[in-house]
């Protein structure tokens, strides 16, 4: 039983955010008249600390009783780039606080690889 629940509490900001994913497209179902949700198509950012297999595994349960409860969910990993202030380029990171791979230096702003969201939906 231990290892149930901590293998579930390692996965509840995955369900948290399959939750709110489902109940935005239940929101959107009324709001545009779909019955149905056939797939999902969500952007998963290398710096979003999600994990896209814990997404995989808790979507089927949060979408239960809801127009998505069918629905095959994709999940899009995005690589994380930051730009580099000292030599003013794009580069890929792997994580937060890494130095830039050209330069070594550590002035990088994230530009992209940080967020969750839902890039596409397909309704019947």
């Amino acid at each position: 039983m231990g290892s149930n629940v901590l293998v579930w509490g390692s996965q509840m900001h995955e369900m948290s955010l399959c939750l709110e994913t489902v109940k935005l497209l239940d929101q959107q179902a009324h709001i545009k008249g779909f019955r149905n949700v056939t797939a999902v198509w969500l952007e998963v950012g290398a710096l979003s600390c999600v994990d896209p297999a814990a997404l995989q595994f808790c979507f089927a349960f949060a979408a239960k009783d809801s127009v998505a409860a069918n629905a095959k969910l994709h999940v899009i990993c995005q690589q994380a780039i930051a730009w580099c202030l000292d030599c003013r380029q794009d580069v890929e990171i792997a994580q937060r606080g890494d130095s830039c791979p050209h330069c070594k230096g550590y002035q990088l702003t994230v530009a992209q690889g940080d967020a969750l969201r839902i890039k596409e939906i397909e309704v019947e």
